[in-house]
């Protein structure tokens, strides 16, 4: 089935992390430093600045906002219009800090590059980091190849590994420690080279960001391949919708009825060729299975 793929908004250095809320979507800016809020007009608005890059964005309980703050390795937050800061992860991390979901109770899951990507460093396994709603962090899963998108369905959460060839999963009990690990989807084996460009050679599909659906199924932006595609556990890809020119590097269910695929699309992610770029988009298709899950 082909799908119409639309430009929703654009003007953009590099979006990530879409996260629709309130009739609205927020998603994160990396270069211009900017969280956006971006109306069913596609005009943008910006929440607030990050000096050291967002990236993944979430909710307390209460409604505060959270906010990766990726260079520096904080978790920030969002009150009365001002950042502070939630959590400082440098002690447990060894990268730049990546997507971010946060659980109806407040828990926060944040993952990290774990090497310089942008400098071309051999890839390393890394951690994945709970944040409590106090702010106290702990380490809850390790092993990781790029932990990045991220849904909670249920008492699930998933993790879409862009280095690992599948997106995983784990048991989560109600103080948020994880257990359990399994692969949810398998796209093939993992890598054997830690060389990045041999990496991408070896791997067919390269999971960023995602976002789940009401039938239990999880749509994936494939950022190395210009599509989002739609997994179901344990089966693989069973759609798959193209992006043209453009690479596709989160995606997120949203709109009034949860069936508008929003796609977060750029021509690269190399962050020489994107920073002061203004050719990135915010693209949109319609499917036919809503929203579910956390984000």
């Amino acid at each position: 089935m082909s799908r119409d793929v639309t430009v929703y908004s654009d003007g953009y250095t590099f979006l990530e992390c879409p996260r629709w809320r309130d009739g609205q979507l927020y998603l994160s800016d990396f270069y211009t430093h900017r969280v956006l809020r971006i109306d069913g007009n596609g005009k943008a608005t910006t929440v607030v600045e990050v000096p050291n890059q967002p990236s993944g964005l979430g909710w307390l309980p209460d409604g505060r906002m959270l906010i990766v703050s990726m260079k520096d390795h904080k978790i920030m937050r969002l009150e009365d219009g001002k950042l502070v800061e939630h959590a400082d992860l440098t002690d447990l991390v060894s990268g730049h800090l990546n997507d971010m979901v946060v659980d109806a109770a407040g828990h926060a899951y944040i993952g990290n590059f774990g090497f310089d990507l942008m400098a071309g460093d051999q890839a390393t396994t890394t951690v994945l980091v709970k944040v409590d709603p106090d702010g106290s962090a702990s380490v809850v899963a390790d092993g990781l190849m790029f932990p990045n998108g991220s849904v909670v369905l249920g008492n699930t959460l998933v993790v879409a590994e862009s280095f690992g060839h599948r997106l995983s999963a784990f048991d989560m009990a109600a103080d948020g420690t994880l257990s359990a690990r399994r692969d949810w989807v398998k796209f093939g084996e993992p890598p054997k080279s830690r060389v990045t460009e041999e990496m991408f050679a070896e791997i067919t599909i390269a999971p960023d960001g995602i976002g789940a659906d009401a039938e239990g199924a999880i749509w994936v932006a494939d950022a190395l391949n210009n599509r989002v595609v739609r997994a179901r556990e344990g089966e693989g890809i069973v759609e798959e919708i193209s992006t043209g020119e453009q690479g596709a590097f989160a995606c997120m269910l949203g709109g009034d009825d949860g069936r508008t695929l929003f796609i977060c699309a750029a021509p690269g992610f190399a962050e020489h060729e994107r920073v002061g770029a203004t050719d990135a988009q915010l693209l949109a298709a319609r499917v036919d299975v809503p929203h579910a899950g956390i984000p």
